[in-house]
């Protein structure tokens, strides 16, 4: 993610932020502009963007700015809608008169916003048209013991998320007992709109029989596949070709995990390159261990080279966190099977892109396969 400054003070402010705590401002972002904007309210409810970019467009805040969702972001002036973007996605919301519904909610919905923020960078499709291109939609919802069970999942485009998973130890209990090294909202959310991708870029597409020659035949029976994995765990060789163990038990987990896996290393690498970050180690390795995050971003068509900067990048983390006396905040090691999964991701990416900018989208995804 890039940097944010205050349009006020031109102080560091966090995409999250609804107050400059240097100068008073009120802050939202702007989802048309892709950037957060300091704001002086205008006639009725608008609100006056005073970011140069916004070019003093009037704005609305989002109706859910002020419930426990904490909404920052801004709904365009003209637009019907009393929601933002993102919260117009929301199909249920947990249930707001249990009390403590309303911190869970609130993490879910700024993950949420992480990761819409991503999949507008990428110019990835959000909304469609028929139930074969549906449009992406999310419900959170509760257990009812006894009676209800939620299983975090995507079906024809909806996403549905347990909000317990918003419960930072009820996460980590699930995240131990099931023997992952990492288990995010954020993670949740970028898995299983990887789903949701597979089935608007892959099912019906000319990148079928690609995928199946990279990640294996998703005909496979998938509740069988589920149900092997976890009764006898995942194949002993599993991190030779797959990203996590859980992404052994069907081509279609391999491809939602490795989907989830890019949008990690593309936020990581944008934001070290927000803050300028420039690896050169003094040490013998200092020749592998040298990295410009700021040089992917300004030419991410190059995937070997992103690889390159995300080895010493995650490296450098991992350091800094065990400073601190955290675990590894990326606990993961890239075979070579895993990072050709990797790359059929981004070259799917690259081409979606492409044919967002007019360019040939056959063409673009032809070069790709064969490279």
């Amino acid at each position: 993610m890039k940097t944010f400054h205050c349009d006020g003070c031109g102080g560091l402010v966090f995409f999250e932020n609804t107050l400059c705590l240097s100068c008073g401002h009120s802050l939202a972002y702007m989802p048309d502009v892709q950037d957060l904007t300091a704001y002086k309210h205008g006639n009725a409810a608008a609100v006056v963007a005073l970011n140069p970019a916004a070019q003093f467009r009037s704005y609305r805040l989002c109706d859910n700015a002020d419930k426990p969702a904490a909404c920052n972001w801004l709904v365009a002036a003209e637009d019907s809608s009393p929601f933002c973007i993102s919260c117009r996605m929301n199909q249920c919301i947990p249930d707001l008169s249990v009390a403590a519904n309303h911190d869970r909610w609130h993490k879910l919905e700024l993950a949420k916003r992480y990761l819409l923020y991503g999949l507008f960078n990428l110019h990835l499709p959000l909304t469609g048209s028929d139930a074969e291109s549906p449009s992406l939609r999310f419900q959170f919802l509760s257990e009812m013991e006894g009676r209800f069970v939620v299983q975090t999942g995507h079906e024809n485009g909806l996403i549905t998320l347990n909000i317990a998973e918003a419960d930072d130890p009820e996460r980590e209990l699930r995240r131990v007992n099931l023997h992952e090294p990492f288990r995010t909202l954020l993670g949740h959310f970028r898995h299983e709109v990887g789903h949701y991708y597979w089935d608007r870029l892959i099912r019906d597409s000319g990148w079928l029989e690609p995928f199946r020659e990279v990640f294996g035949d998703e005909q496979a029976d998938y509740e069988q596949a589920l149900k092997r994995h976890y009764e006898n765990g995942p194949p002993a060789d599993w991190s030779g070709h797959s990203i996590s163990a859980y992404a052994s038990s069907h081509p279609w987990e391999d491809w939602a995990e490795t989907w989830a896996h890019y949008l990690h290393m593309v936020d990581t690498i944008e934001t070290a390159a927000a803050f300028g970050m420039l690896l050169k180690p003094q040490h013998p390795a200092a020749k592998t261990m040298a990295a410009d995050p700021g040089q992917i971003v300004r030419k991410r068509t190059d995937f070997d080279a992103m690889v390159e900067t995300w080895v010493p990048l995650t490296y450098t983390l991992n350091s800094l966190n065990r400073g601190m006396g955290l675990s590894d905040l990326y606990p993961f090691v890239l075979s070579s099977g895993a990072i050709e999964k990797l790359r059929f991701v981004h070259q799917v990416i690259c081409a979606m892109e492409t044919d967002a900018t007019g360019k040939n989208e056959a063409l673009a995804m032809e070069q790709a396969v064969g490279a």
